[in-house]
């Protein structure tokens, strides 16, 4: 008989444990809590690390459809508005990692998850009910929903995001915690931008306490900005999207170039306005105990929340759920070995991103010396320094024993 696994959450990552669950041969049944499967936020970019996992289950033509392909990243000083380093993607990262660099709409990717997950067979969709709480014995875990259904599986993944009920249940350690950076966020269409400023590539700013990322959505049709400051958290944490007031914004970045005060005024002047997203992570994970623990699996933000100064938040739940699928399709062991293979094989690599995700914010939002000597190595090693191989080559899969 087909095992059936439990999954709770229908975002990216979720849906992307529901895909790689179904491609390792067992029967899903997936839970969202909101009554429509749909995705806000704005733009998140996938290295190739990423990419791959996603062309692995038949989607690069999804995704050449809905992505745009930057052709480079450039670093530049939010003070001056000097060009400090470039590297090259496109062609380059196809030849060093075997895939495309690639920036794609939240939207659009959770579309193209969801398509794909509505073409198995052995899905079977729940919208409109959370699951509330877990019991669990060694052969069987029972979930109760919001709906007051009761239901059994032979595993659960909770894919319910930063602030996860069922990672509070499973662990008791307590909420992500506000880290005192601010998110506004914007996408513009491109035609609707002075022709100096479209870009086909990622452009970075840093300075003081603060920095602003640009980079092509949907094919180049659109641009996402998302300028990150140091500030106070709003009250209610847990409603990650907030109307923001463009004139705070523009005040906060007054001290900075030209050019860069140009784009942020160009947001409201397009007609688009920002969305305020107050970020919230943990510390890294400390063992594969708090990824796994009899039939229950953490997964994506449920697991390790983190910062988005690497650019692997979404990446990492997709990572997620590629080991998943090898783990579940591991039909000499138990499910309990299956989950703690999962677990063994992830925690490590989901640690190092969180705990670089925290250094480079440090680095970015820099001042003084520190600044100084930040910007010194970006002139003088560029790509050298810029390109991430340990991130982009694997997946951190190994073979670790039990």
């Amino acid at each position: 008989m087909r095992k059936q696994v439990l999954i709770a959450g229908g975002g990216i990552g979720g849906l992307a444990a529901a895909l790689a669950s179904s491609h390792a041969g067992w029967d899903v049944r997936l839970f969202e809590r909101a009554p429509l499967f749909s995705e806000v936020g704005a733009g998140v970019q996938l290295g190739p690390n990423v990419v791959r996992r996603l062309q692995a289950w038949g989607l690069q033509r999804a995704l050449v459809d809905v992505a745009a392909i930057p052709a480079r990243l450039r670093v530049r000083s939010a003070l001056s508005g000097a060009e400090l380093a470039c590297m090259p993607l496109g062609a380059a990262m196809v030849e060093r990692y075997g895939a495309n660099y690639l920036s794609i709409h939240r939207a659009d990717l959770h579309g193209l998850l969801l398509q794909a997950v509505g073409e198995r067979a052995e899905m079977h969709i729940n919208a409109g009910q959370a699951v509330e709480s877990v019991v669990q014995t060694p052969q069987v875990v029972t979930i109760t929903t919001s709906a007051r259904k009761t239901v059994e599986g032979d595993a659960l993944i909770a894919a319910d995001g930063v602030w996860s009920r069922l990672r509070a249940q499973l662990l008791n350690d307590g909420k992500a915690q506000p880290t005192g950076h601010l998110a506004y966020r914007a996408v513009v269409p491109q035609a609707q931008l002075p022709a100096a400023m479209r870009s086909d590539g990622v452009t970075t700013w840093l300075g003081p306490h603060m920095h602003v990322v640009q980079y092509p959505l949907r094919r180049g049709e659109l641009m996402n900005i998302v300028a990150i400051i140091e500030g106070p958290a709003p009250a209610d944490m847990e409603t990650w999207d907030h109307a923001a007031n463009a004139v705070d914004l523009e005040a906060a970045l007054a001290r900075y170039c030209t050019p860069l005060q140009d784009l942020i005024r160009a947001v409201p002047a397009a007609g688009t306005q920002w969305r305020l997203w107050p970020l919230s992570d943990r510390d890294p994970l400390s063992s594969a105990d708090q990824m796994a623990q009899g039939l229950v699996g953490l997964l994506g933000d449920a697991a390790h929340p983190m910062r988005p100064y690497l650019a692997q938040g979404a990446g990492m739940a997709i990572e997620d759920a590629a080991e998943l699928q090898r783990a579940l399709a591991m039909d000499d062991l138990d499910v309990r070995l299956r989950l703690r293979r999962y677990a063994l094989n992830r925690w490590q690599r989901a640690a190092r991103v969180q705990a670089r995700s925290r250094r480079n914010g440090r680095i970015f939002h820099a001042s003084g010396p520190m600044r100084w000597g930040r910007d010194l190595s970006l002139k003088l090693l560029g790509a050298r320094i810029m390109d991430l191989p340990w991130l982009y080559r694997g997946d951190g899969s190994s073979a670790t024993t039990l």
